[in-house]
């Protein structure tokens, strides 16, 4: 097991997971805290990295496209406070982050995850449920609906007609936009058979967000409802099924045979893939030992 505590959070990797919890340092982001501790599987990852730097480091966790309903949600938006995949680390505990890396990386190499996109979430989603305050409104989410009410400074047209209720059966998309310096965020649900091209202060199936505080955390219900969704890289019949209906496990079961059988089997693999030229002397080493290690 590799473990690296720090005032930013604790990373734990057990040779099948990585189990990120956020730090309860003042810097740390609220998003972050909300969110909780997350549990990645191996089979969910892609890469990992550390970079260091003059005061401190970072460790960054790479997962496969597709297999968080949050990073899918976000596009890529979460700046480097609120990203639960981001750790800072301490200056001198900089061995420990690269031996952390090494047992990941190991484990990938072991197991032979690929790191081409999935068809299917390998990361539950934030629990629910859900409701957040910030901006013009407030939303909610209950695993079946998603509730939208305005506060004072809504636009009087939206508010007009009151809160709205749209059920997840109802939704097709949901994109979250964060505040980019003098032009608005947004958290916007795409209805069916109700498109629109108003802008969020407008637009009654849209909470717009000004750049405050609690702003990121109307990431966490997009990221919600986006786990309820059918997967975007789904197959055409599996659109329309229920999100129940589409989840899959992780990886099949592999068939039951004797472990040290198996080990040895591995070790002849890297042998060969060592000697085509497929894995560098260093990767070899570093593959050789970690088979040993389970032996």
């Amino acid at each position: 097991m590799a473990e690296i505590i720090q005032k930013d959070g604790t990373w734990v990797f057990d040779g099948d997971a990585l189990r990120l919890t956020p730090g309860r340092d003042k810097n740390v982001s609220l998003l972050r805290k909300t969110l909780g501790e997350l549990v990645v599987p191996l089979g969910a990852l892609a890469g990992v990295s550390f970079e260091q730097g003059k005061k401190a480091g970072r460790l960054r966790l790479r997962l496969r496209d597709g297999a968080d309903p949050l990073l899918h949600a976000t596009g890529g938006r979460l700046t480097e406070p609120h990203d639960p995949y981001q750790m800072l680390v301490e200056s001198d505990r900089y061995g420990v982050a690269e031996y952390v890396v090494d047992e990941v990386r190991n484990a990938l190499l072991l197991d032979q995850v690929p790191s081409d996109p999935v068809d299917a979430y390998l990361l539950p989603g934030p629990s629910v449920p859900l409701s957040v305050s910030a901006g013009d409104g407030t939303a909610s989410f209950d695993g079946d609906h998603v509730r939208l009410e305005w506060n004072w400074k809504t636009e009087d047209a939206k508010a007009a007609a009151g809160a709205r209720t749209i059920p997840l059966a109802e939704i097709t998309a949901v994109e979250w936009h964060p505040a980019v310096g003098l032009e608005n965020g947004h958290l916007r649900f795409t209805v069916r058979g109700a498109p629109t091209k108003a802008p969020p202060k407008y637009d009654p199936n849209a909470v717009e967000l000004w750049g405050f505080k609690k702003d990121p955390l109307m990431a966490l219900v997009a990221a919600a409802v986006q786990a309820r969704l059918p997967h975007p890289a789904a197959a055409p019949e599996d659109a329309v099924r229920p999100p129940e209906a589409t989840a899959r496990p992780l990886t099949a079961a592999p068939p039951a045979e004797d472990d040290h059988d198996a080990l040895l089997r591995r070790l002849r693999e890297l042998g060969e893939l060592h000697r085509e030229g497929v894995l560098t002397e260093e990767e070899f080493i570093l593959a050789k030992q970690a088979v040993l290690k389970r032996m």
